[in-house]
């Protein structure tokens, strides 16, 4: 029997993976910052939004979903249970997956380098972060 060893995804792939994953379920204002010369902690940050808590669950899903059936490996998510702020960890490449208010107001693309989106409201609906 005769095994090819598939080589494991690169942190680029890894990220590109995880942005179609987040378009496949119409996530938005994604981002993907490099952040090789900011931490040795990880290659690529993926940041996106989802406009309600089920969207969040849905897209942070779909990430694990495509990257599982990729053969990379998932370190841990956190977050999935209230769907505010979801973040799936796959090692050389951490995605983040938010609500609006969350994400504006951790601003975490102007921690790692990136430039923060500008958010519209839905009209009638009252963001608040928590």
């Amino acid at each position: 029997m005769n095994q090819t060893a598939t080589a494991y995804p690169s942190s680029d792939a890894i990220a590109a993976l995880a942005v179609e994953a987040l378009e496949d379920v119409k996530g938005k204002e994604i981002v993907n910052l490099d952040t090789r010369e900011l931490t040795s902690l990880f290659n690529r940050l993926v940041v996106c939004t989802g406009d309600s808590n089920r969207q969040v669950k849905a897209l942070a899903n779909s990430v694990h979903v495509k990257l599982k059936e990729n053969g990379v490996d998932i370190v841990g998510t956190e977050g999935e249970l209230s769907g505010e702020w979801v973040l799936v960890d796959a090692g050389d490449v951490v995605i983040h997956v938010m609500l609006p208010a969350v994400r504006d107001y951790y601003d975490l693309e102007a921690l790692w380098g990136g430039q923060k989106p500008v958010f519209t409201p839905i009209p009638g609906k009252d963001w608040k972060a928590v």
